[in-house]
């Protein structure tokens, strides 16, 4: 605490307070957006931000939620023994209800110190691929067919364009090595990235290419790769992504993606434990389902006993 000490003076005084672990459950029903549902119920913006990470691999956040969708959330939070929040924990447990499907994820320790989140069946949420390789982007023209804006005739699009600002991150779809990185025809600025027999990822329009990013380089998801631009036949700044399966491209936005880690044996054991140990906090940090249901439905926050939401 700091205090005012004479005319011109403050003192500091360090004052420790014990802390307290609690879990809070929130439940919340999507009328504009998942993110939008998620504060007008309490939740703090890190941990909404956390879930739509968590499912943004498998989830079209523009075209999926749709108004009556509801979610839920368990996550840990920091209190006094006064009741006062000192810091919010991680997320544990999330579930998202699209169209009447449930869509559960759990948080797991593995060994090595490393952390993810994995369905019920113990797959990891993160897929091989990413499905938007860039940061708040939108979805400006889909795969197929469609009146080419340049050409001015009908035309395959085989892939799908994401519009966002000029020098914009674009990120590597997933794990793989750049095979192709330069301009090309109406493409521009173009990369490709093989990242198996049977799967390469396809990114145009670059305004300029990363730092280091040329043919044989080896690249992990999520690192940065290129920037968008509006190079080639473009109408403005966007990028134009393609999924190839034996090279024949398919639609990124509704392509089966391949399953990143599959937990087995022992880790498996520990992860079933941690699903029946979360699926048992959350019942108690949300008793009565029927009221929480009532609650999430006006957008309210349901909490455990320690809890100060």
């Amino acid at each position: 605490s700091v205090d005012r000490q004479g005319e011109d003076g403050f003192g500091a005084e360090e004052n420790e307070k014990k802390v307290e672990r609690a879990l809070v459950a929130a439940t919340g029903t999507i009328r504009t957006s998942l993110y939008e549902a998620g504060v007008s119920a309490g939740v703090p913006v890190p941990l909404m931000m956390a879930l739509i990470r968590a499912y943004s691999y498998d989830v079209d956040f523009q075209r999926d939620p749709q108004p009556g969708d509801t979610f839920a959330i368990l996550f840990e939070r920091y209190v006094t023994g006064d009741g006062a929040i000192a810091r919010d924990g991680d997320l544990l447990y999330a579930e998202l209800t699209l169209t009447g499907k449930v869509k559960p994820i759990y948080r797991q320790a593995l060994r090595g110190g490393k952390v993810d989140y994995f369905n019920r069946q113990g797959e990891s949420v993160r897929k091989a691929l990413l499905r938007t390789p860039m940061d708040g982007a939108k979805l400006t023209s889909s795969f197929g067919m469609r009146r080419h804006p340049i050409l001015g005739y009908s035309k395959m699009h085989k892939g799908a364009d994401f519009g966002a600002p000029t020098g914009t991150p674009i990120f590597a779809a997933g794990n793989g090595v750049i095979e192709e990185a330069g301009p090309k025809g109406a493409y521009g600025n173009y990369i490709r990235v093989r990242h198996n027999a049977e799967i390469s990822t396809a990114y145009a329009h670059m305004s300029r290419f990363a730092r280091g990013t040329q043919r044989g380089v080896r690249v992990d998801q999520g690192d940065v790769i290129g920037y968008v631009g509006s190079t080639g036949r473009s109408t403005g700044a966007h990028l134009h992504y393609e999924v190839l399966k034996g090279n024949q491209q398919v639609n990124p936005m509704s392509v089966n993606l391949p399953i990143g880690k599959r937990l087995e044996g022992k880790e498996l054991a520990a992860f079933q434990k941690t699903v029946r140990e979360l699926d048992l906090e959350f019942a108690r940090a949300r008793p009565d389902r029927q009221v929480a249901e009532k609650a999430g439905a006006k957008g309210e926050t349901v909490c455990g006993a320690k809890a100060t939401c």
